[in-house]
């Protein structure tokens, strides 16, 4: 019997998931159909339930649902509880595990698509909302050097930091406070891209060979993809390989099998289609 996965989200007409595991699937051999669902706003639990019901065996979970889906989840793996938020569901044996790939999916685009090592190097984290809170467990684990927090508003920089003091060197500031410093990634976690606006930055900020990564994607570069470009950056990057890597371990959540994201990517970028539809993951 295939088996049953999909994607919740409101609205969820734009994912790309469905393509994304139709290739996975076709690539690693598995037999699965995966779609998406528009849950009602109000009524997340009920199609859950709906989907567990008609037999579905795991769920990625979109905006604006990830915190639902925290609080439904009778386990939680530890980089969910991390990120206070679930965006992989696993059904089975009446419970529903819940899992946060977004971070994982953010490091492996980062040390193994990009060739950039995070451990030792001084991170900038831009951005205090739910994509940053996500990310944040998975790069201290990594040991870097240091991992900075910096957002417009400076409290919330600093009252996130402290969430994650525990883990490692972690510090939050206001964005006009990163005068006179430089980083080896700096990382856009802000949800500036979608108004083409950005946060107001210093110069200076991009290290010697520093990467500049943007978890957006979208038609064209982001205004801090070409901000980081006018400053120097030694690498540039969007979130494409965030959005399939993230992909990729929700899958092999499910499958126990690890898909190759890099062809898929090759296919996406020549997308025109996907190109003007953005994951909002």
């Amino acid at each position: 019997m295939t088996d049953k996965y999909c994607v919740f989200g409101n609205p969820v007409g734009h994912s790309k998931s469905p393509a994304i595991h139709a290739a996975f699937a076709r690539q690693t051999g598995q037999d699965l159909a995966y779609r998406a669902i528009a849950a009602p706003i109000g009524g997340f639990a009920g199609a859950v339930d709906a989907f567990v019901a008609e037999g579905g065996r795991g769920a990625n979970v979109t905006l604006p649902f990830k915190q639902e889906a925290y609080r439904l989840a009778t386990r939680r793996t530890r980089r969910a509880e991390q990120a206070g938020a679930v965006n992989t569901l696993v059904f089975g044996n009446g419970e529903a595990l819940g899992d946060n790939t977004d971070g994982v999916g953010l490091l492996r685009d980062i040390t193994l698509a990009l060739d950039t090592p995070v451990r030792g190097r001084r991170i900038l984290l831009l951005g205090a909302g739910g994509a940053a809170r996500g990310v944040i467990g998975p790069l201290l684990d990594e040991q870097p050097e240091s991992l900075t927090v910096a957002n417009r508003t400076a409290e919330r920089a600093r009252a996130l930091a402290a969430c994650f003091a525990a883990l490692g060197s972690v510090e939050g500031c206001g964005c006009g406070e990163l005068s006179g410093r430089a980083f080896d990634i700096v990382i856009d976690a802000t949800s500036a891209g979608v108004s083409g606006a950005m946060p107001d930055l210093p110069a200076g900020l991009f290290a010697p060979g520093s990467l500049a990564y943007s978890m957006m994607y979208g038609p064209g570069e982001t205004p801090f993809c070409v901000f980081a470009r006018e400053q120097g950056a030694g690498k540039v990057s969007d979130g494409l390989g965030m959005l399939l890597g993230q992909a990729a371990e929700s899958f092999f959540v499910w499958r126990g099998v690890r898909p190759d994201c890099a062809p898929i990517a090759e296919l996406l970028r020549k997308d025109q289609a996907f190109r003007r539809a953005v994951d909002a993951r």
